[in-house]
C-alpha cells in the first residue's frame, strides 16, 4: 500500500492525540500493546519514506543498520519492541497525552477499583458523561495532583479517541490502554478468549456450591488452568497480579459470573 494512501499522518511536522492514535493502531495490527516484528519493519520503512518525502537528507547507512541504530536510540527497555510510550518519544507528538496520562494513571488495580464504580451494572462499558468522574478518581488514587483544566483537557481527549462510533459509551478493554503496557492486564488475554458455553463451563466446575461467584482462591486455581490450558506461561508473580486486579471488580471478595466473563470472555460486549 503506497504511504500517500494510508492516513498515518508520518509526514507532519505535529500529531494531535488522534492522529497518534491512528498510527498506533494501524501498526499494532495484533492489538497486543508493541509494534514488533513485520509491524516494526513496515513502521520503519514507512516512517523513513515519510521523512525523505520531508526533505530529511537520506542515510547511506544500509537499512538493517539504521534500524539498529534506530531502536538503540528509542526501545528504552531493550526488549526489541516499540510500545506506546516509546513511540510518544519518536513520532513529533504535539498533544503528548497518552505518554502523560500513563504516568499518572497509578496500577491495574486502582484501574479496576474505579473502573467498578462507575460500571455499575457490569456492562464491561462507562457512559462518556461519567468520564470525567472516572478519571478524578483514578487520580486520585494514584495521589496525582490535577487541575480543573488539566482534567477537563484529559476528558475530551479520551473521548475523542475511543469513542469513535460516538455511541456514548467506553469500553474496559479499549480504556485499559491508558495503562502501561506492562500494567495492562487484559492485554495478556489476547489471543486466549472463550466463548459464552466455554466461559460458563469453566466458571461452573470453579463454582462448586453454584453460588454464582467464586472468590480468590478459586481464581487463582482457574486463571493457572487458563494460562496451562493455552500453553501460555505466566509466573507467580504475575499471576498474583492478575488475581489482584481482577478481584479490584468484585464485591466483598465475592467475584460474580458477570464481572469475570467482562475479562475473559470473547462475547462480553467489552471485548467485541
Amino acid at each position: 500500500m503506497a504511504l500517500k494512501q494510508q492516513p498515518l499522518y508520518l509526514h507532519l511536522a505535529e500529531l494531535t492525540a488522534s492522529q497518534f492514535l491512528d498510527i498506533w493502531k494501524h501498526y499494532d495490527s495484533d492489538g497486543n500493546g508493541y509494534i514488533e516484528g513485520k509491524e516494526l519493519e513496515n513502521f520503519f520503512r514507512e516512517l523513513e519514506a515519510a521523512r525523505r518525502g520531508a526533505g530529511v537528507e537520506a542515510s547511506s547507512v544500509n537499512f538493517g543498520e539504521k534500524m539498529k541504530e534506530f531502536m538503540q536510540k528509542y526501545d528504552k527497555n531493550a526488549d526489541g519492541r516499540i510500545e506506546m510510550a516509546e513511540l510518544a518519544q519518536i513520532l513529533p507528538t504535539e498533544e503528548n497525552f497518552l505518554l502523560c496520562f500513563r504516568q499518572h494513571a497509578g496500577s491495574s488495580i486502582e484501574f479496576m477499583e474505579a473502573w467498578r464504580r462507575y460500571d455499575t451494572d457490569r456492562s464491561g462499558y462507562i457512559e462518556a458523561n461519567e468520564l470525567k468522574g472516572f478519571l478524578s478518581d483514578l487520580l486520585k488514587k494514584a495521589n496525582r495532583p490535577f487541575d480543573e483544566k488539566k482534567l477537563q483537557e484529559y476528558t475530551q481527549t479520551i473521548l475523542r479517541i475511543f469513542d469513535l462510533n460516538g455511541d456514548g459509551k467506553l469500553c474496559l478493554s479499549e480504556m485499559s490502554r491508558l495503562l502501561p503496557v506492562q500494567e495492562n492486564f487484559l492485554l495478556k488475554f489476547q489471543g486466549m478468549k472463550l466463548s459464552s458455553d466455554e466461559f460458563n463451563a469453566i466458571f461452573t466446575f470453579y463454582d462448586k456450591d453454584g453460588s454464582g461467584y467464586i472468590d480468590e482462591n478459586e481464581l487463582d486455581a482457574l486463571l493457572k488452568d487458563f494460562f496451562e490450558k493455552n500453553k501460555k506461561d505466566v509466573g507467580i508473580q504475575s499471576l498474583t497480579g492478575y488475581r489482584q486486579s481482577i478481584m479490584s471488580l468484585c464485591d466483598g471478595g465475592r467475584l460474580y459470573r458477570k464481572e469475570l466473563e467482562i475479562v475473559l470472555c470473547n462475547d462480553s460486549p467489552s471485548l467485541k
